[in-house]
């Protein structure tokens, strides 16, 4: 077959001593699969229709000029079989290369150009590579002018004409000198070659020469599989995860992390087992719960990557089999049919009536009639309007048809935009060339990681903190040691390590990692999946959610909501649940109740008989019933008419099996006319049964003026509800003029312009009698309203950003409240795409409240109304399920991709996956990230108190001395250990899993910005820190200079128990109890930052009976339940325990014991509670 070229190619050669262009012009060569050496033509003196090399010269800042013929190939060019000419200094070559079986041209040029000796004979020379690559084998595309960079030509090996192997050494030496790098510009300006991505304006022969694929029988299975091992397996990268490895590196990659480490190595380095044990378990409790909270949600992502089709019909050496998608491969003949998902790009071979869903790749939400004979001219032309391909992840919703596969994998178009997706997250490479340079960013960023500062927000500055905090642990060890006057015994040096500890929260990475996980679970339950923990921190924080309307608000699935026939009569269906379950909802016709024998008196049954026989022959849907439940495939219109006629017992199985319907001929949808007609014969004649739009069937009907006006208004009426409005009309027909269908045909050989000949289309459709109108909708979820009015009284902005007309997203934002319908100002709200992308960024800005409903909405306007609410401050929730949301998803604060009906490039895309497509989960989301930011400021300002607290009495404690001027500790290294790691860790534990506040969706979003570690929390930690120091240096001062004057504590107490350290043993005791006393009053006071103690649940409780429901009510720790009369026992049991232990006392013991002591002395802790109450009550709300 032979191939014309208006112009291969040509190439700047700016680096010359002229500057210009080469071109290869006019050139006509077989593609068959002839030897490349009888390729050649002879040329005649004019060159013409022969390979013609063209100079154009241009000078600097110049036009070019006219052209000026360099020469024209021929077999009698400068060497055998190939041509080369002079231009300047640069020598250019006219070279027969092999791509792929198939014999093409290469235009190569160098400077200086190689020289042979003139003994040999030259052969073809050895194409080499400089930056981009002349190996023509390896190309994805044939090489026409396809050098991009100056080119390593080398003569042929010399031993090819006879020389010695000693001249052959030298000679590829001087072969690998490269010439000229650089010097050719990589401007191409080639016209469309053979190639599969221009698959779409090539012919159905020429695709299967291109790609050797026999239109019968397709690859043979030896063929398929050299080409597997060539191209790869048919998936999208870029969805793998992460490894094992990466997220146990992320358990240990934090500052937290690393301090406890470091503690954790100076506890045993100085033989103190149980405090290096303890924080080795602290430690090794955050990486099992984080490795595995990590692990668990890569699996559930992976689960959920179900873009690809798992299995498909393929023709393989004349068999059609089912195999994995993923092991398609480019010349594969694949099968498809309706509900199929497409595995791979495919130009069509034969089509039947074919529409296909692109929704996910171009955001168009109507399917697409697809034809297999159109042949494109422009090779640019948008992927919606390619109507001879279909392409990966679109779904079949009409027809059948065979396809070729042209690209699979990463080569798609979807798998083009999942690379540009990794592309973009990748780190820009960094601008130092330096050795040096680049060592130190990778030292550096290595470090970041390694300490924490690359993850979420809360972790940098956790990390942050962590670092801080380990600097004060140092700089409190060095004061103990100066105040012990450097006198560093074993007691010294481990009290001067507990200092530094009780500075460090060593619970407070797995009280965090536990509550996240706890967090993260709930989600999961809620039907959300998180993909990037710091979602997980800022969902809560949401101000904005712009949320798309179809399947999110509403069902994503279409009902019929009205019916209008042509006498006036009308049909309702309401509370439909299930919408392909004709047996969902109630059907009312008129003002009553559908059934079955109410309309066999009517006139109008018969009316209504006509219009529901054309909308369930007129239709390709199929609606079955399962044990469970009604499955159905096809376009989602079709389906919801299909359902309507199953309502009343007539739908398409019925008529066909038992009503003696025949089909004769179908004329399908087309976006060119918008209808549809079948003809079928029955017992009383043949019928063409037409559906469409309204504008495109009004003309074709046999009515009158008035009735037109009466069907538009009726028809407006409906658009104004928001629903869709379909025209239903038929007319009686000769059944000679339609050839029946085979059934037997095999699908690809029905030729299908007996279904589409215009001709007869024309006269089949004219002169139709209207039968009525059907109004179609999209319902939202039942649990869409109520998601939204929480959304709005939780201070949040809902937004619908839809595709749709206006009317019906309007209509759709009325009915869920996104809209007030008291509000006379909607108008203002309600916008469409177009006239906001009108609007320069300023006019956005001038805009008093960005709109609440925006309709016919693409990708570009999404973007764009992140980017305005970000400059208002705003922090949005964008959500997506298409291909093209990607950008939207990623440009928002926290994208939110659709799991069920989502690609896999915007799952990517996003932070977090809906597992139910439901907006109510977004908002359930919402609350848990509230519950979780609240938890976590929790048990941070429990946490912190207590470490203020001790570094409070610890530092001032020092001041407490013996006889011999030695500071005596207020508390024992293994009090300061056990304070931290067991009192406040169990207590910031039950703080960090409590339940949500009863009014944590009544206040308004809490400010990201700030994070955890806000304006009130670091004044509460310091004011509450600072009191229970205070206190506990009161009860260790009371009992060691109260009682026994200001020389009662002993000699060498830090060390070992004497008679003389009674005192110092007691007050370090008082101190200890009063201590933890404190911690849980804290713990108690930390459940609500607006509400005291003992005014926790002032809507049931009030005073000091409040506090009665926070003991009992915590399920989750204790495992308590409320208890009222049984109280009596508790008190009955603490008498009795009371009584025996007193008579064991007056018997057996004449020792007091040191417990009781420190219970009897322990009247300080009282005070903290007054003083927390009373801050606590100043905080509290009016």
């Amino acid at each position: 077959m032979a191939i014309q070229w208006r112009r291969l190619g040509r190439a700047s050669l700016d680096g010359s001593r002229e500057r210009g262009f080469v071109s290869l012009v006019n050139g006509v060569y077989e593609t068959s699969k002839t030897p490349a050496d009888q390729l050649w033509p002879q040329a005649d003196a004019s060159g013409a229709g022969q390979h013609r090399l063209e100079w154009v010269p241009r000078g600097p800042g110049k036009p070019e000029e006219p052209s000026q013929p360099l020469g024209v190939l021929s077999s009698a060019g400068v060497h055998d079989r190939w041509g080369s000419w002079k231009r300047g200094d640069w020598s250019v070559a006219l070279l027969p290369a092999t791509w792929r079986r198939l014999s093409l041209v290469c235009v190569v040029a160098a400077r200086p150009w190689p020289t042979y000796p003139s003994s040999q004979t030259p052969a073809a020379p050895r194409l080499g590579s400089v930056q981009n690559e002349l190996d023509v084998e390896g190309q994805t595309e044939p090489p026409i002018c396809g050098f991009k960079s100056s080119a390593v030509c080398s003569p042929p090996s010399p031993t090819l004409a006879g020389t010695t192997g000693t001249d052959a050494d030298a000679t590829d030496a001087d072969a690998d000198a490269t010439v000229g790098r650089g010097s050719i510009s990589s401007t191409l300006d080639t016209a469309p070659a053979l190639t599969t991505e221009s698959a779409h304006i090539l012919s159905v022969p020429d695709v299967c020469a291109l790609l050797e694929t026999d239109l019968e029988n397709g690859i043979d299975g030896s063929e398929a599989a050299r080409r597997l091992q060539h191209h790869g397996p048919n998936k999208v990268e870029g969805a793998r995860g992460l490894s094992v490895w990466t997220i146990l590196m992320r358990q240990v990659s934090n500052s937290l992390t690393l301090v406890l480490v470091i503690t954790m190595v100076l506890s045993f380095a100085i033989d103190d087992h149980i405090e290096g044990g303890v924080i080795a378990a602290v430690i090794l409790l955050n990486m099992v719960v984080g490795f595995v909270q990590d692990f668990r949600a890569e699996q559930t992502i992976q689960a959920l990557y179900a873009l690809s089709a798992p299995t498909c019909k393929v023709i393989r050496g004349g068999h059609t089999d089912n195999i994995k998608a993923e092991a398609l491969v480019p010349g594969d003949l694949v099968k498809l049919g309706v509900g199929d998902i497409v595995p791979a790009d495919l130009r069509l071979v034969h089509s039947i009536n074919l529409s296909t869903d692109e929704a996910l790749l171009t955001g168009e939400s109507v399917p697409v009639s697809k034809h297999a004979e159109i042949i494109l001219k422009d090779r640019d032309v948008p992927l919606g309007d390619r109507l001879n391909m279909v392409y990966s992840a679109s779904v079949v919703s009409r027809g059948r048809a065979t396809g070729i596969v042209v690209a699979t994998g990463m080569t798609t178009e979807v798998g083009r935009i999942a690379e540009l997706l990794r592309k973009s997250r990748e780190n820009p490479a960094d601008k130092r060339t330096t050795v040096l340079g680049k060592a130190w960013v990778k030292v550096r960023n290595g470090l970041r990681v390694l300490l924490g500062l690359d993850g979420t927000p809360m972790q940098v500055a956790l990390s942050k903190f962590a670092l801080l905090l380990f600097a004060l642990a140092i700089t409190l060890a060095i004061i103990v040691f100066s105040a012990s006057r450097w006198d560093v015994t074993s007691e010294v040096l481990i009290y001067g390590i507990c200092v530094a500890v009780a500075v460090i929260p060593e619970s407070l990475i797995a009280v965090l990692t536990i509550a996240t996980a706890i967090g993260t679970r709930a989600m999961a339950k809620g039907n959300v999946v998180i993909r990037k923990l710091a979602a997980l921190e800022a969902v809560g924080g949401v101000t904005n959610i712009c949320s798309d309307k179809t399947g999110t608000l509403t069902q994503g699935k279409m009902v019929a909501k009205r019916v209008w026939l042509v006498d006036g009569t009308e049909v309702s269906i309401q509370d439909t649940t299930h919408p392909f379950d004709p047996t969902s909802g109630n059907v009312r016709v008129g003002d009553e109740v559908y059934t079955p024998k109410s309309l066999t008196a009517e006139k109008s049954a018969a009316r209504l008989k006509d219009f529901l026989e054309t909308v369930a022959l007129c239709n390709n849907s199929i609606v079955t019933k399962t044990d469970a439940s009604y499955t159905a495939i096809g376009e989602p219109t079709e389906i919801a008419l299909q359902v309507l006629a199953m309502r009343f017992g007539t739908g398409k199985p019925e008529l066909l099996q038992s009503g003696g319907h025949r089909l004769l001929a179908e004329f399908p949808f087309d976006s060119s006319c918008k209808r549809m007609t079948v003809v079928c014969t029955d017992d009383a004649g043949a019928f063409a049964y037409t559906k469409g739009a309204l504008e495109a069937m009004l003309p074709l009907m046999d009515v009158s003026d008035e009735q037109k006006n009466t069907i538009v208004a009726k028809a407006e009426s409906l658009a104004s509800e928001g629903l869709r409005v379909l025209c239903i009309a038929r007319k009686s027909t000769n059944p000679q003029d339609f050839i029946p269908q085979d059934p037997t045909t095999a699908p690809e050989k029905v030729p299908s312009q007996v279904n589409e000949n215009p001709d007869q289309r024309s006269s089949v459709e004219r002169n139709l009698t209207f039968l009525g109108l059907a109004g179609l909708y999209d319902p939202p979820r039942l649990e869409s309203a109520t998601a939204v009015k929480r959304c709005q009284q939780a201070g949040i902005t809902v937004h619908m950003l839809t595709g749709d007309h206006v009317k019906t997203a309007t209509a759709i934002a009325y009915e869920i409240g996104i809209l007030d319908r008291a509000n006379h100002g909607n108008e203002k709200s309600i916008m469409v795409a177009g006239a906001f992308d009108s609007l320069s960024d300023a006019q956005v800005d001038e805009m008093e409240h960005l709109p609440l409903v925006l309709a016919r909405c693409s990708p570009t306007t999404k973007v764009r109304m992140v980017e305005a609410m970000h400059r208002r401050k705003a922090f949005c929730v964008m959500t997506g399920d298409g291909v093209n949301d990607s950008p939207a998803l990623k440009k928002s604060d926290v994208g939110i991709a659709m799991g069920l009906n989502g690609s896999d490039v915007a799952k990517e895309a996003a932070d977090m996956v809906l597992t139910d497509d439901n907006f109510a989960s977004i908002v359930t989301a919402i609350e848990e990230g509230r519950r979780l930011f609240d938890n976590i400021q929790k048990f941070l300002l429990h946490l912190l108190v207590s470490n203020i607290a001790q570094v409070f009495l610890l530092l001032i404690g020092l001041a407490f001395k013996d006889p011999r001027g030695i500071s005596v500790f207020p508390l024992s290294p293994l009090e300061i250990l056990w304070a931290n790691l067991v009192t406040s860790s169990f207590l910031a534990l039950g703080l960090g899993i409590e339940d949500a506040q009863p009014d944590i969706m009544q206040r308004p979003p809490h400010d990201l910005a700030t994070g955890v570690f806000t304006r009130e929390l670091i004044i509460d930690k310091f004011v509450y820190g600072t009191a229970m120091g205070g206190l506990c240096l009161a009860a260790f001062t009371s009992v060691a200079y109260g009682v026994n004057g200001p020389n009662g504590l002993g000699v060498m107490c830090n060390e070992d128990y004497s008679d003389a350290c009674s005192v110092a043993f007691k007050a370090r005791a008082t101190t200890f109890a009063t201590l933890t006393f404190l911690l849980l009053v804290m713990a108690w006071e930390a459940k609500h930052f607006t509400r005291s103690l003992f005014n926790m649940h002032p809507e049931k409780y009030s005073g000091p009976l409040s506090v009665f429901k926070t003991v009992w009510q915590n399920k989750i720790v204790f495992k308590h339940d409320a208890i009222t009369w049984e109280w009596g026992v508790v008190v009955g049991d603490e008498r009795l325990l009371k009584t025996i232990a007193g008579r064991y006392e007056v018997h057996y013991r004449q020792a007091s014991i040191l417990g009781a002591s420190i219970l009897s002395r322990a009247s300080p802790s009282s005070s903290a509670i007054n003083i927390a109450t009373n801050y606590r009550y100043e905080h509290q709300p009016s």
